[in-house]
């Protein structure tokens, strides 16, 4: 299982999310363009030391990323979807994918994606911060795949 983050804004919710993956042992792939410096020290600050235990792929576009998964279904998490992400069948060998924070993914990457999925929420507010939302995930999908880790 991994976790893409499509063209990430905030180094700090890209570092939370590095720090999420260490500790439950799931990649993370990164989608440039990115709205920071890679070496931007808000990353660190928030990834701490974990960052070192965690593999971190980045790619120049969505294209290349694409081109690099193989044949593992790409799991897009959005709050466009009607589809709950506890009434979703996971693989382990999913990846999760999180858009832009201002912006989600543009209609053509959402219709590249082998399922599109939601967190479910109140209708009074518009979405999740994205480290927790994809805290929510991969939680809900190690546990469906019972990869979850000692």
């Amino acid at each position: 299982m991994r976790i893409a983050l499509f063209e990430p804004e905030i180094a700090g919710n890209v570092g939370a999310v590095l720090r999420l993956g260490a500790c439950m042992g799931v990649a993370v792939d990164l989608i440039e363009p990115m709205g920071f410096a890679w070496d931007d020290r808000r990353v660190r600050r928030t990834a701490m030391d974990y960052i070192d235990h965690v593999v971190v792929t980045r790619h120049t576009g969505f294209d290349a990323f694409r081109a690099g998964i193989g044949a593992a279904r790409l799991i897009l998490f959005t709050t466009k979807s009607s589809e709950s992400a506890y009434d979703f069948r996971f693989r382990v060998d999913d990846i999760l994918l999180f858009g832009k924070e201002s912006a989600g993914v543009p209609t053509m990457i959402a219709e590249n994606c082998d399922g599109r999925i939601r967190i479910p929420m109140r209708p009074q507010v518009r979405s999740m911060n994205l480290a927790t939302t994809a805290a929510l995930a991969v939680g809900e999908a190690l546990r469906q795949t019972q990869r979850l880790p000692e």
